[in-house]
């Protein structure tokens, strides 16, 4: 069973978060949430606490085969400035693992040099941190193994194609069609 890691900060986007959450556990794909504080509940950017499944330093990095980051504001910043967190998404994206981001977060991938070449997509206005990127307004842009999302209102296609990634098109589109989804 395929096993994604969701980081939360203090001043994430909680739809972008929990979206992504819902989905997959839907999908029947393990996801746990972590937060990258010292305390299980983050406060989100819209003052909604979250209580994360573990804190940073519990996670058995070894046993995921994807690292999400949600967007929002606080929360991306502080994203960023998490060194295990950081030190792990370059793992992964070394190893070819998956990695996924939306919103701002994609701009943690760009400043980190791992979008050069890659087709990336973010919120508006901040393409300019998708250092070395081939962006694009897509909704999702899926290249290799990263996937970037451009924001709250993108929050179902980005989850469904981290289903897709693991499941395939027909689990993904009949998932769509279980939420009422019309892409």
């Amino acid at each position: 069973m395929s096993k994604v890691l969701l980081f939360m900060a203090e001043g994430h986007e909680e739809i972008e978060a929990l979206t992504v959450v819902d989905l997959l556990r839907r999908a029947g794909i393990e996801i746990e949430t972590v937060s990258v504080t010292s305390n299980r509940m983050v406060p989100g950017s819209h003052g909604i606490v979250t209580v994360c499944d573990q804190l940073i330093e519990e996670v058995d990095f070894n046993s995921a085969d994807m690292l999400v980051l949600p967007g929002g504001m606080p929360g991306t910043l502080n994203l960023e400035l998490c060194q295990p967190l950081m030190e792990q998404v370059h793992k992964f994206n070394n190893a070819g693992k998956n990695i996924a981001a939306i919103c701002a977060a994609p701009t943690v991938f760009g400043k980190a040099g791992l979008l050069k070449g890659k087709k990336a997509t973010c919120y508006p206005g901040m393409e300019n941190d998708l250092d070395g990127a081939n962006v694009s307004t897509d909704e999702v842009c899926h290249d290799g193994n990263i996937i970037t999302s451009r924001g709250l209102g993108t929050a179902i296609p980005f989850a469904l194609e981290i289903v897709r990634t693991f499941q395939g098109d027909a689990a993904a589109d009949k998932l769509a069609k279980a939420i009422v989804y019309k892409g």
